[in-house]
């Protein structure tokens, strides 16, 4: 599980700059619209955290790496193109970013396979890598 620093960083950039569809974030149930409409999940498969430097107390970094996993829902018969379109737009969103003390690199493509079809939705998954400096 991320910080919540990071998770605060990555939710705010969703807020400004994702309007395709509703977010589901941490700790919250993606059940999906009731309309069957898309909607994107955030979730965090991965973090650790490490300390990066030594000798100076109160002024040694931290480092939290990890990454984000952006699953992404959109309505099943649309074919594949809507869903790698709003991947990419949402991919670029991250993409080797800077914001709110958060690093981004860049983001896996997403993968199409027989797993892609979930329910009423076609489903596209991407991870984005990410790292975050404290001192301590």
């Amino acid at each position: 599980m991320p910080s919540k620093a990071v998770a605060d960083a990555v939710e705010a950039r969703l807020a400004a700059l994702w309007t395709r569809c509703p977010v589901f974030d941490i700790n919250e149930e993606p059940t999906g619209p009731e309309d069957g409409s898309a909607f994107l999940e955030v979730q965090y498969p991965v973090a650790n955290r490490g300390q990066i430097t030594i000798g100076a107390p109160g002024n040694n970094v931290f480092r939290e790496e990890g990454a984000i996993r952006f699953v992404l829902r959109t309505e099943r018969g649309q074919g594949r193109g809507t869903a790698l379109a709003w991947a990419d737009e949402l991919a670029l969103i991250f993409q080797a970013k800077q914001f709110g003390g958060v690093t981004t690199w860049a983001p896996s493509p997403p993968m199409l396979d027989g797993r892609n079809y979930s329910d009423n939705y076609f489903t596209v998954t991407f991870a984005v890598p990410y790292y975050a400096d404290t001192l301590g």
